[in-house]
């Protein structure tokens, strides 16, 4: 497994997606929402930039941002 401070940098390389996350098994609950807070605030700049015309890679953000949203939602029971 990565070490955490490496999942935090930038969990998209980490996970394939935020339900990865909720589903890790040696994961505490505290640390997959430091994961899906991160990815989230990620996913907003990414958005905020798509918006201005500098266009990221991979899924859109905006559906990204919804997946972790509902990831967190989740968690939170």
């Amino acid at each position: 497994m990565t070490d955490f401070d490496d999942m935090m940098r930038n969990p998209a390389d980490a996970f394939t997606s935020p339900a990865d996350i909720v589903g890790h098994p040696e994961l505490s609950a505290q640390q997959k929402v430091q994961l899906l807070r991160q990815w989230k605030d990620d996913a907003t700049r990414l958005l905020a930039a798509t918006g201005e015309n500098m266009p990221g890679t991979g899924a859109g953000p905006a559906e990204l941002l919804r997946q972790v949203n509902l990831a967190l939602e989740k968690l939170a029971g």
